[in-house]
């Protein structure tokens, strides 16, 4: 049999850490690749210690969502995961990108509804935290371009900052949800089961959070895709009144979510 290139060997190899001869219907070729390796003992060790490392990667990389359902129901979720969504990647801090979409359509996860979004606030607090450093436009800033005599709303985009994230949840209460565990506020009373949005940015250093209006949702989304201040403004302005917008953007200027003006 010609040898196998480093690529090649690592792919088979791969295949069968996730799919061992027998449970699925991925290992064979990798079986028919590695002869040496099927049956060996030592594989069994090293998928079991594979296995684990990245549920445990879930399990820190997800927090929130173990607190709500539990160590165990988590880590038997996290094992049906890792099976299908091998990590892409060796920063294991980065590991789980998919998983609130998995648990969307996970069957025993049918009964919590605010689940997976649960799971995205954890998953934007990763990508926050892992986003690139830039500079954080400034209140200031944005005062003085708005009032150069050159300088007009429509002419004018903002930039946003690598580390903003933001969601809306049009059915569940998310954030709200998120936030006590975050904060060790669950005891806090009663939760109105309404849809509400969050944002999380890393101003200083350190991922910071809030929650954020359809208004703003609407702002910062137009922002995102380089509409104009004045037409990202007009977006606002569909869920809010024209001084609630411009009272959202300052909001937003001074959480951080913007990093330039162009």
């Amino acid at each position: 049999m010609a040898a196998l290139s480093l690529p090649s060997f690592q792919a088979a190899f791969a295949r069968l850490l996730m799919d061992p001869p027998g449970v699925g219907d991925g290992s064979a070729g990798a079986a028919d690749a590695l002869p040496g390796l099927r049956d060996a003992p030592g594989l069994a060790v090293y998928r079991n210690t594979v296995m684990r490392s990245c549920i445990d990667a879930l399990h820190a990389n997800y927090p929130t969502v173990a607190q709500l359902v539990g160590d165990a129901w988590f880590r038997a979720a996290a094992a049906v995961y890792v099976r299908t969504h091998w990590p892409a990647r060796p920063l294991l801090i980065d590991y789980g990108d998919r998983f609130a979409a998995f648990l969307a359509q996970f069957p025993p996860a049918a009964s919590l509804p605010y689940l997976a979004a649960v799971a995205s606030l954890d998953r934007s607090w990763t990508e926050s935290h892992l986003a690139g450093d830039a500079p954080v436009l400034d209140a200031a800033a944005l005062a003085s371009a708005l009032h150069a005599d050159a300088a007009r709303p429509d002419a004018l985009a903002l930039c946003l900052h690598p580390a903003a994230r933001w969601h809306w949840f049009d059915a569940v209460p998310a954030f709200t949800v998120w936030q006590r565990h975050r904060e060790g506020r669950i005891d806090d009373g009663a939760i109105e089961w309404q849809g509400e949005g969050a944002l999380l940015t890393r101003p200083a250093g350190r991922v910071a959070w809030r929650p954020l209006s359809r208004a703003g949702v609407a702002l910062i989304e137009a922002c995102a895709h380089g509409v104009p201040l004045a037409a990202a403004l007009e977006a606002a302005c569909a869920f809010a009144t024209p001084d609630a917008a411009g009272a959202q953007l300052a909001q937003l200027v001074c959480a951080g979510a913007f990093a330039a003006l162009s």
